[in-house]
C-alpha cells in the first residue's frame, strides 16, 4: 500500500501538475508540490494542525510536539526549544561518535567477508542507541542486542501505526478486532512502561542531587567526564505556565523525540551511503575532506568544530535529502476556510505537501535526477535562493525542531564510517535506483544492498 501511494501521487503530478484536488475516500484532499503554495501553507498560522492521518500515532505519542494542536503546541514548542540550543547539542557529539565507533565494529564482518548486506537495519539500530541515550540517558544496546524487547516494541509500534495511515481497512474500527491491534497495544504498553520507569527514576535522582553538594551533584558520567544532560533531564527541570511538567507530559515529549529521531535519521544516513557508493568520485572527495579536517587517525573522536568544517559532506547530505527526503510528504488540516494563490481551500480539507516530488520536478530544478551536491554551495545554494523549494525539515513555525541535531548525527556517523570503509554498490545494482516505499518516512522497499571494503591505514 505504501509503495502504491508513491506511484499514486507521482501519477497525479504527472497528469495534473503540482496542485491537485481529489477525494481520498470520504476526505477532500489537496496535494501540492508548488513552492508558492507551500510557502503560503507553512507560514499560515491557521494551518498548523497536522492532517488526520497523524492521529493514528496518538495512542503512542499523545499530545507530544508532533501531534499537539495550536495553543498546546505553541506552549510545548516554547519550552522545548532551549533543549536544542547549540550548547546542549555540543554535548551530544560524543554520543554520536562513540556509537558510530560501535557501528564500525558491528559492520566489520562485512568488510572481512566482502558479502553484500542491507545497510538500513544496521543504521536503524545505531540511531536507536543514539536516541535512547540522548533522549533518556539510558542504553538499550540495540546494535549488540537487536532482538531485545524494547527494540522489537519500537519497530512494531512504528510499523503498525504508520501502516494504519495508508491502509483503508486498518483505519476502520474493524482494526480493533485484529491481531495487529493486540500487537500494537502490547508494544505501546511496553514502551510507555519503559519511559515511565526512566522518568520516575531520574526525577528521584535529580531531587536527591539537589539536596547534596555541588561536587556530588555534578557526578561523573559512566563514560567519563561530567554527566551529560539528556533531553529528559531538561524537561524535568522545565515548567509550563508556572508549574512543572507532569510525568505524562514528559513521556509524550520523550516518546515523540524517540519516534521522530530514529527512523528519519536512519533514512537520511542510508540514502547518503547509497549515493556515496553510487558516485565513487564524490565519495572520494568527501573522504579527502574528512582526512583534511580530522587527520589520518580513523579513531580520533570528532568535535562540533570538526563537524562545522565538513562543508562538502553537508552539501552531499543536503543533495541526498532533495532526492530522498526522510519525510517525503507533510500533512496539514485546514480548520477554517483560507485562500491560497487566489484559490479557496474549504475548512476540513486535508492538505498534502509533496516534498519528495517537488525535489524531482524539472520546473524547479535543472537536471533534477542528477546528483549534484554543488547545488548547495555557498551563496548560490538552493535553500538560500528559494527556501520553500527545499523543505526536507519542513519550514515556518512548525519546522523540525531537531534538524541541527539530525544533521550533526548524520555527519558524525558518515565521517566515522568513511574513515574505516569504502562503500560500493554491488555489480548488479549500479544502474538500478532503490524502489521507494513512502510510509511516514521514506524507505527503500527492498533495502539498500551495499558492500564495504576496509580502507588501508593512512600515514602522515
Amino acid at each position: 500500500m505504501q509503495y502504491d501511494f508513491v506511484n499514486l501521487i507521482q501519477k497525479l503530478t504527472d497528469d495534473y501538475g503540482d496542485v491537485v484536488r481529489f477525494w481520498m475516500g470520504p476526505q477532500f484532499t489537496i496535494y501540492t508540490g508548488n513552492p508558492k503554495w507551500i510557502e503560503a501553507i507553512l507560514t499560515n498560522r491557521n494551518l498548523t494542525n497536522k492532517s488526520d492521518e497523524y492521529g493514528f500515532l496518538s495512542n503512542w505519542l499523545g499530545d507530544g510536539l508532533l501531534l499537539s494542536k495550536r495553543h498546546k503546541w505553541h506552549a510545548r514548542r516554547k519550552i522545548i526549544t532551549p533543549a536544542f540550543h547549540f550548547k546542549i547539542l555540543d554535548q551530544f557529539v560524543e554520543v554520536f561518535d562513540r556509537n558510530a565507533a560501535e557501528l564500525v565494529d558491528v559492520l566489520g564482518k562485512f568488510a572481512a567477508n566482502g558479502k553484500t548486506f542491507d545497510v538500513f537495519p544496521y543504521i536503524l539500530l545505531y540511531t536507536l542507541d543514539v536516541i535512547c541515550e540522548t533522549a533518556m540517558g539510558t542504553s538499550v544496546d540495540a546494535m549488540r542486542n537487536s532482538d531485545s524487547e524494547y527494540v522489537k516494541a519500537v519497530k512494531e509500534a512504528a510499523s503498525i501505526s504508520i501502516t494504519r495511515m495508508y491502509d483503508v481497512y486498518m483505519r476502520t474500527p474493524l482494526f480493533y478486532l485484529t491481531p495487529g491491534y493486540q500487537k500494537l497495544r502490547k508494544a505501546i504498553k511496553m514502551l510507555h512502561a519503559y519511559t515511565d520507569n526512566v522518568i520516575v527514576s531520574r526525577r528521584k535522582q535529580l531531587e536527591a542531587s539537589s539536596n547534596q553538594s555541588a561536587e556530588v551533584a555534578s557526578e561523573e558520567h559512566e563514560y567519563g567526564g561530567k554527566k551529560k544532560e539528556a533531553f529528559l533531564d531538561l524537561l524535568l527541570k522545565t515548567s509550563i505556565e508556572g508549574r512543572p511538567l507532569t510525568n505524562l507530559e514528559i513521556r509524550e515529549e520523550v516518546d515523540t523525540f524517540m519516534f521522530e529521531g530514529h527512523d528519519t535519521t536512519t533514512s537520511g544516513v542510508s540514502f547518503t551511503l547509497y549515493n556515496l557508493a553510487k558516485y565513487p568520485a564524490i565519495q572520494q572527495k568527501v573522504h579527502d575532506e574528512i582526512i583534511a579536517v580530522l587527520g589520518t587517525d580513523p579513531h580520533k573522536p570528532i568535535t562540533m568544530a570538526n563537524l562545522n568544517e565538513l562543508t562538502y559532506l553537508e552539501m552531499v547530505i543536503k543533495e541526498t535529502l532533495r532526492l530522498f527526503p526522510s519525510v517525503p510528504i507533510i500533512g496539514r488540516k485546514c480548520v477554517e476556510e483560507v485562500t491560497i494563490e487566489g484559490k479557496t481551500v474549504p475548512a476540513g480539507t486535508n492538505i498534502i505537501i509533496g516534498i519528495y516530488y517537488m525535489g524531482r520536478d524539472p520546473n524547479y530544478y535543472d537536471n533534477p535526477l542528477e546528483f549534484i551536491p554543488e547545488r548547495f554551495e555557498g551563496e548560490k545554494s538552493v535553500e538560500k535562493f528559494n527556501p520553500y523549494k527545499y523543505v526536507p525539515f519542513s519550514a515556518g513555525q512548525r519546522n523540525c525542531i531537531g534538524q541541527k541535531f539530525a544533521l550533526n548525527e548524520v555527519k558524525s556517523v558518515i565521517s566515522k564510517l568513511l574513515r574505516h570503509y569504502e562503500f560500493v554498490l554491488p555489480a548488479d545494482q549500479n544502474h538500478e535506483p532503490p524502489v521507494l516505499s513512502s510510509e511516514l518516512i521514506l524507505k527503500p522497499h527492498h533495502g539498500i544492498p551495499l558492500q564495504i571494503k576496509p580502507r588501508a591505514p593512512l600515514t602522515h
